[in-house]
């Protein structure tokens, strides 16, 4: 079999992922002597709160017309109770300062400030009965996210549901950020999000190490979920390759051939990758029991990475949202990809 689909793609991943780890816990156990980066108080503290933008909240401008990515013109005219249905929605709208008027969150939106709504989707699997029991008045949504009865019974209901196209690279950021603000009526706070946003990932990309070509890191992306003996290599759609080109990487599964999203891992595709460095949700690799249960997937320690324990670990609730906290995932991504390498900045 070439290739392994899964029905996800950048958030979705991460949700799928966190759905099934969720009993494991927060950031993973590094097992052993690798050279992973220990993650700060600073980083954590990051990963775990969101930074609404500066100022008072934003008034919506009512009513707003968005264009939904399912071909439905939505007209909201009331944001009082805003439900988004996955993580990384939660996250734009809180960050847009309208943290106040979510009623619920999806079991990705990881961050502090979110932590008390109650959960309404998990792995974009929504409960249309736990959303419509809260009264939205508007309802965000991915493509992703189902199933299609479920979408389509709170659409049904009368409640305004916006549906938009995940982020798959760093590009999408802005228009997904727009987009959201747009539907909500905060046009002006979107464009000013958007303004900081990219900003911000300009800085981190300022400080990546100008390394030549051929000195640039291999970097291979597993989605690991041990508990069901479940382990991918990232390929070209994996959702990660915008984030590794950012941070002077290559993606090691698209480098070798892997044309779509993930393919299982056999020692044969690792070894074809030759990664470099390895890097995984931090969920993800406790569910293997930190790096000494990596090395022990076949494969992996007859790589270059697998040989130098070079592991690289960030959040699952950040790592592929492509959205306002990106410049915190590729700071993170950097610093543990170049710790202690000669070159860097």
């Amino acid at each position: 079999m070439d290739s392994v689909r899964i029905p996800v793609r950048a958030g979705a991943l991460a949700a799928g992922l966190a759905l099934a780890l969720t009993a494991c816990g927060g950031s993973a156990e590094g097992g052993g002597s690798g050279k992973q980066a220990a993650a700060t108080p600073a980083a954590e503290e990051r990963t775990d709160r969101i930074e609404p933008l500066a100022g008072p909240a934003p008034e919506p401008k009512l009513p707003a017309e968005a264009a939904s990515a399912d071909g439905h013109t939505v007209t909201v005219e009331d944001t009082s109770r805003v439900v988004p249905l996955t993580g990384s929605l939660n996250e734009i709208v809180f960050t847009l300062g309208l943290g106040e008027r979510v009623v619920a969150r999806d079991i990705t939106a990881t961050f502090q400030q979110a932590a008390g709504l109650p959960v309404v989707t998990r792995a974009h699997d929504v409960s249309a009965e736990s959303a419509l029991s809260l009264k939205p008045t508007v309802v965000l949504a991915d493509t992703t996210t189902g199933p299609a009865e479920a979408i389509s019974q709170i659409r049904d209901a009368g409640i305004p549901l916006v549906v938009l196209d995940p982020p798959k690279e760093l590009d999408d950021i802005g228009p997904r950020i727009e987009a959201v603000a747009g539907a909500l009526g905060v046009a002006e706070a979107g464009k000013a999000l958007v303004e900081r946003t990219e900003q911000r990932i300009e800085k981190v990309r300022a400080g990546v190490p100008d390394l030549p070509a051929a000195d640039r890191p291999r970097v291979a992306f597993l989605y690991l979920r041990g508990s069901a003996s479940v382990y991918l290599l990232g390929g070209r759609e994996s959702g990660a390759g915008s984030l590794l080109e950012a941070a002077g990487a290559l993606d090691a599964g698209k480098e070798s051939g892997l044309r779509k999203d993930f393919t299982a891992i056999t020692s044969e595709a690792l070894a074809k990758a030759a990664p470099d460095a390895i890097l995984v949700m931090a969920k993800g690799l406790k569910s293997v029991d930190g790096i000494d249960g990596l090395v022990k997937i076949p494969g992996v320690a007859e790589t270059p990475a697998g040989m130098d324990r070079r592991v690289v670990s960030i959040d699952d609730g950040v790592l592929l949202n492509y959205g306002p906290r990106t410049d915190q995932v590729l700071a993170d991504l950097v610093d543990q990809l170049y710790a202690g390498q000669d070159g860097a900045k």
